[in-house]
């Protein structure tokens, strides 16, 4: 399933046995060790347990509350690891032996090459949302740049294999997101999350792709230029290090930093075993809000949703669903902000002459091919866009109102 992954430029050897002493892309101004006394810092320690299978977030929190920093970890006899609690002799053996079993100088070298930054817990830009939840990533694989502003963000996930009107809905729901200035945050697969990142971007918004991959690889591969264009706007970001690529493991990894990120997921369209409702339960564990949008009754592709729904999740119909729940943090301006930007927006010819056409008082679309002399293709197509900038509402029967002034 797996195996159409691209791996991107690794041009550097991974038997490289020295480092050079220069100043890398990780922001940390590195003395990077050549000679075996000198000593290793806490970002590098963090980076080389990353690299070893046997140690997650939650058997390293153990580690460092008995022995009190990553260096120390690297550092510690295999008796002393093995005497804290959780922590069995394989792992043990697997931390002792390090320097076989995790390639730090070539991980190192790689991250330069990619142009990537790392970030750790105790870095000032690390996701305050993540930092909460009981197993955050002890190392973050950053290209582009957290803001501040990406504290007030929403995950936006569904189904590889969607329909259209779950495309559509996800675009819509994105676009308005980002607009409003939230940041949308989804995992970059196929479907709906791609549909989320492409909405987002639309709008000039910010979005986050989460990868269940090291950054060297793309997966889907057609996602190759849309996270390009993620990375120069917004963030790509994964917890596995360079050369891991997708598995049966690394998608519920990935799934639960993007429930982290995020004050809230929505799930837009979803079978019963969908992956996107693993991120549904992991927002339910963080104590996030879940929203869900419904579907067709009939559709097996809104079943997971409906089951949402049923569970408790809050029933999701538009962005004011999503924006009411966090009235506290995002008070009237950011609710506010699509009809406060309207009149900043750059509308084309068309949608200018459309814009006239319409009033406060329901028109069908006759009425606005008959004001406007516009082909009916070309006011279709632009009434959906000028929907999603929620210049214009669409009532039952094909009717449309302006929906800001």
């Amino acid at each position: 399933m797996y195996g159409s992954a691209r791996r991107l430029g690794n041009r550097f050897p991974l038997e490289i046995l020295k480092f050079d002493v220069r100043q890398s892309s990780l922001g940390l101004g590195m003395a990077i060790a050549e000679f075996p006394d000198v000593s290793m810092n806490e970002h590098e320690a963090l980076i080389a347990l990353n690299l070893i299978d046997h140690v997650g977030p939650i058997r390293l929190r153990q580690l460092r509350a008995e022995l009190g920093s990553a260096v120390a970890i690297l550092s510690a006899r295999r008796r002393t690891l093995q005497a804290v609690p959780g922590i069995g002799a394989e792992t043990a053996e697997a931390i002792g032996h390090w320097e076989k079993n995790a390639d730090l100088t070539g991980e190192l070298r790689r991250i330069a090459e990619h142009g990537c930054r790392i970030l750790i817990e105790a870095d000032p830009e690390y996701p305050d949302l993540l930092r909460q939840i009981y197993d955050p990533p002890s190392v973050l694989y950053v290209r582009g740049r957290l803001i501040p502003t990406d504290r007030s963000a929403i995950a936006l996930v569904g189904s590889r294999h969607t329909t259209h009107y779950g495309v559509e809905v996800a675009r819509k729901l994105a676009f308005q997101l980002g607009y409003a200035g939230i940041t949308v945050v989804s995992g970059g697969a196929r479907g709906i999350d791609t549909a989320a990142h492409l909405g987002a971007l639309a709008s000039n918004g910010r979005t986050i792709v989460v990868l269940g991959t090291g950054l060297n690889f793309v997966f889907p591969q057609e996602n190759e230029a849309l996270f390009e264009r993620i990375a120069e706007k917004g963030v790509v970001l994964t917890q596995f290090p360079f050369n891991r690529p997708a598995d049966k493991q690394t998608f519920p990894i990935r799934n639960r930093i993007v429930a982290g990120l995020t004050l809230g997921t929505v799930v837009v369209e979803a079978t019963p075993t969908s992956g996107s409702l693993i991120t549904a339960n992991f927002a339910l564990e963080y104590g996030r809000q879940v929203f869900a949008v419904p579907g067709r009754i009939d559709s097996p592709k809104s079943r997971g949703c409906h089951e949402l729904i049923k569970n408790g999740a809050k029933l999701c119909e538009g962005i004011d669903d999503i924006l009411g729940e966090f009235e506290y943090l995002f008070g009237p301006r950011e609710r506010d902000a699509l009809a406060q930007q309207q009149g900043s927006l750059a509308l084309s010819d068309v949608e200018r002459q459309i814009w006239s056409a319409l009033s406060t008082d329901p028109q069908s679309i006759d009425d606005i091919l008959n004001t406007t002399q516009l082909p009916a293709s070309t006011v279709n197509a632009c009434l959906i866009g000028m929907e999603m900038k929620r210049l214009v509402r669409q009532l039952p029967g094909h009717i449309f109102v302006k929906g800001c002034t």
